[in-house]
């Protein structure tokens, strides 16, 4: 089966520190401590820790885009590439342990179900 050897981006191992939150934050005029408030922070940590490379959680990554009206894959550069990558990585490693276990008891027809998604899946990616 498909091993999780391979995690997906967190703020230890995403490989892409650099982001735009500060080039942001400054265009906008704002203060840590106003971005915070804006997103729920009771002052400005939070900010000051995710302008400095640490990835926020997935509500504030959302927020901050909302905030700054820029989609979370441009004010974090290379972390889709670098998820994007590793699941695909993973859905030829789960597609190839799919077809091993093609034809083998009763489970053919689940099988076969996910082999036609993954098949689905890469043609609309090839369009």
């Amino acid at each position: 089966m498909i091993s999780m050897s391979q995690e997906l981006p967190t703020q230890a191992n995403h490989g892409h520190r650099e982001n735009y939150l500060h080039a942001q934050r400054k265009k906008a005029g704002l203060s840590q401590r106003e971005v915070g408030i804006l997103l729920g922070y009771a002052d400005e940590g939070a900010v000051s820790r995710h302008e400095s490379q640490t990835l926020p959680p997935l509500l504030s990554a959302i927020g901050y885009e909302i905030v700054f009206k820029k989609p979370i894959a441009e004010l974090f550069p290379g972390i889709k590439e670098t998820v994007e990558k590793r699941i695909e990585e993973r859905i030829l490693r789960f597609e190839e342990d799919l077809q091993r276990e093609n034809g083998k008891g009763r489970r053919r027809s689940r099988i076969a179900q996910k082999l036609a998604w993954v098949s689905e899946r890469r043609d609309t990616n090839e369009e």
